[in-house]
């Protein structure tokens, strides 16, 4: 054999050797390092299993969980919503570690530390990785970093002042009328009706989105929300498999799906901002709703830094407003359809909520100063999102060596802030914690918390939900109207089954039985 394919031979030899090493490093030497760290400073977790990690575990006890429903009166609704991660928090204890994948997931339920972590978001990030289809359903000023998040955040600001949220209240009212007028039609054959309120709530909170968004009804806005819930689940099925790097591209059913919505949620809106910006340089006003608001922002952030670099591109404004439509959908009405559930079945607390919206507003429309005086109402709110957060957890990552408290965390490491069963612990909150008890926030919920960061239904730190005024002054329209026209109760069908697809969700809907008043 020639001298130089000997030297071919063995140089081809010596990057597969390289490549071997690499990809046992990666797949089995780094996690087992990483894992030995870990418990050399204390923390129990799950055993690493060659590169699937906890992931099949996870999925077969969540399909275990979603086969049965609860009890309706149980409130303890972790071990089916987060049933691996509570078993595992429950067994190792309530700072541990599991597996997603190759990468140790720290699980924080610490408030004292998750007030760190919060605060601290450049050294505490989201996390990146792991399969790229996932951030198809929204991007934005939830997935920006560092400088960039600064960014996002100073130009959307604007979209959410308490002074542009009181132009937004008409639209609120007009949404909730057209829902109000479906029930009372579907009730006026019978004194009392049963009705799924769920698709209702979706519908509502799709439409306030729409019209608070881009002015449109939500009949122009409906085919973007059908995609997105579908994305949703896709996403749901993608977050939870094993991601193979470059199996993206692969052209699989699933994979396709994905990026087909992408394409036509995208090119619509799209549609949507290249009217706007033809109107804008015509000279006509257009900042009465976000999406108008947001294009000012930015076109006048862009003028005073004279610099195109200081704003937002066309594809950044479409993934807010991709966003816009996601979050400001899920929230509200995830929180409406729990409190309908909760106070369906507690009457006596449905009945406080009714005489304080009654001796406030009468009958009459609802405005923006007595909605922001129903306390009440208020704690109710504040109690369902303690019981049933829309996020049952928050994510974040570690890109280097990172000291957390008395811990050291490993460059890669994932942290999981573990907001139910935070929002459910015993230590914080009493042996009542799984009680529906609103009057837990009579006092506000600095005092309810004594100050500690034990309840993040919108997250916290500088990271804090944008949207969380918008929220509530929603929710608080919806159910003030509600309360005005209708009484309800639990249907007998209803059937108690809370899981997540990416928020917190009725499984099975939400059957009560609808009185007319």
């Amino acid at each position: 054999m020639e001298k130089s394919t000997v030297v071919c031979v063995i140089g081809v030899a010596a990057i597969l050797v390289l490549y071997l090493w690499r990809i046992l490093n990666f797949l089995w030497l780094k996690p087992k390092k990483m894992e030995k760290f870990l418990r050399d400073q204390g923390l129990k977790g799950t055993r690493y299993r060659f590169m699937v990690g906890d992931l099949k575990e996870l999925e077969k006890m969540r399909d275990e969980a979603r086969s049965k429903p609860m009890s309706i009166t149980d409130h303890n609704i972790a071990p089916r919503v987060l049933t691996f991660f509570h078993k595992s928090v429950a067994s190792h204890g309530k700072t541990c570690f599991t597996w997603m994948g190759v990468r140790p997931m720290v699980h924080i339920c610490d408030p004292a530390m998750i007030r760190e972590v919060l605060a601290n978001h450049y050294q505490f990030q989201k996390p990146r990785g792991g399969n790229p289809l996932t951030k198809l359903l929204a991007r934005g000023v939830i997935d920006a970093e560092a400088d960039q998040w600064v960014k996002h955040r100073k130009i959307i600001n604007p979209a959410f002042h308490v002074e542009k949220l009181k132009h937004m209240v008409p639209a609120f009212y007009m949404s909730c009328s057209d829902m109000i007028h479906k029930w009372e039609e579907i009730v006026a054959k019978e004194t009392s009706c049963e009705v799924d309120v769920w698709p209702y709530l979706q519908t509502l909170t799709a439409d306030v989105i729409s019209r608070t968004a881009f002015g449109s009804s939500f009949e122009e806005g409906r085919k973007i929300f059908e995609l997105q819930r579908e994305l949703g689940a896709l996403v749901m099925k993608a977050a939870v498999s094993i991601y193979i790097p470059g199996s993206k591209f692969l052209p699989t059913k699933r994979n396709k799906r994905m990026k087909e919505i992408d394409r036509e949620v995208k090119a619509m809106i799209k549609s949507i901002i290249d009217k706007r910006v033809v109107a804008m340089n015509a000279g006509e006003s257009i900042n009465e709703d976000l999406l108008g608001i947001l294009l000012d922002s930015n076109y006048k952030e862009i003028k005073q830094q004279g610099n195109n670099n200081f704003g937002l591109s066309i594809e950044e404004v479409i993934e807010e407003c991709k966003l816009f439509y996601f979050a400001g959908q899920e929230t509200t009405g995830n929180m409406l359809v729990w409190t309908m559930i909760l106070l369906g079945q507690y009457k006596d607390w449905q009945t406080r909520a009714r005489e304080e919206v009654l001796q406030v507003f009468g009958h009459e429309r609802p405005d923006i100063d007595g909605l922001n005086h129903l306390k009440v109402v208020n704690m109710i709110f504040n109690e369902v999102l303690r019981l049933y957060p829309p996020a049952v957890l928050l994510r974040r990552f570690v890109h280097e060596e990172t000291k957390l408290r008395n811990l050291i965390l490993p460059a890669g490491t994932l942290l999981q802030l573990n907001t139910l069963l935070l929002h459910h612990d015993q230590d914080v909150w009493g042996k009542d914690v799984y009680e529906f008890k609103p009057e837990r926030f009579a006092e506000g919920v600095l005092k309810a918390t004594k100050g500690q960061a034990s309840y993040l239904p919108f997250g916290g730190g500088p990271r804090i939900c944008i949207g969380q005024n918008f929220a509530m002054l929603e929710a608080k329209m919806a159910l003030a109207m509600i309360l005005q026209q209708f009484s309800f109760d639990l249907s007998p069908s209803y059937s108690h089954a809370p899981h997540t697809i990416i928020t917190l969700k009725p499984q099975f809907g939400a059957h009560l039985i609808l009185h007319k008043l």
